[in-house]
């Protein structure tokens, strides 16, 4: 037996094992994947109620009714916080549309006898805790606002589905409840490509949705 034989044959062996062992590391990953429970069924349909909470980047509009000029517009800074043409730096993250008029109400107290304050909300973002997250092989991976009644599917359209690299079927929903991270199995083949409507579900405020990578 020559020496280049002897060589030709400990890397096609070499090879080999490893295939094998990227093919049975597959197996593993997706034995995980699949290990997920699905949503419970209580859970499938809940549209949760939800108070929209303002975020940086939000773009508002503030009213002071009888006092047009004191009204304004303008997008909460990455700080969170909002200028109006009177009160520099107000906390608008983390509020309300109704308490930040409040606050503002407050403050122009001092400058407008009973301001009468409305603030409305135009661009929306959110803060973190109120979006949704789609990550790994959606075709755009993304953070998007929350809404009431969102479901899967509404939110697969928004990212414009999967790439075909994903693996559907093994992907999974990442949920807080009750300030324990709980993790759910998805069937978005069934969903997208079979048109399953049994796979769709109702999401809530913070959900991540991980789109796996299918290795063959």
């Amino acid at each position: 037996m020559s020496a280049c034989y002897k060589n030709n044959r400990a890397v096609s062996l070499k090879s080999w094992i490893r295939s094998a062992a990227l093919l049975v590391m597959a197996f593993v990953v997706a034995a995980c994947a699949g290990s997920y429970p699905p949503v419970p069924q209580s859970d499938r349909l809940a549209a949760p109620d939800f108070d929209y909470v303002i975020g940086p980047g939000d773009t508002l509009e503030i009213f002071v009714w009888g006092n047009e000029e004191l009204s304004s517009a303008g997008i909460v800074r990455p700080d969170g916080k909002f200028t109006t043409r009177l009160v520099e730096d107000l906390q608008a993250s983390g509020k309300t549309s109704t308490q930040l008029a409040r606050d503002i109400e407050k403050s122009y107290g001092d400058y407008v006898r009973q301001p009468v304050v409305s603030v409305i909300v135009n661009g929306f973002v959110g803060v973190p805790q109120q979006q949704v997250r789609v990550v790994g092989e959606a075709t755009q991976p993304a953070s998007i606002p929350y809404r009431r009644h969102m479901t899967l599917l509404d939110l697969m359209i928004a990212v414009g589905g999967m790439t075909e690299f994903a693996s559907g079927n093994s992907s999974v929903l990442v949920r807080m409840e009750g300030g324990v991270q709980k993790s759910y199995g998805l069937r978005l083949d069934d969903l997208l490509k079979d048109g399953d409507i049994s796979a769709n579900l109702a999401l809530m405020p913070g959900d991540i949705v991980i789109i796996s990578e299918s290795w063959f």
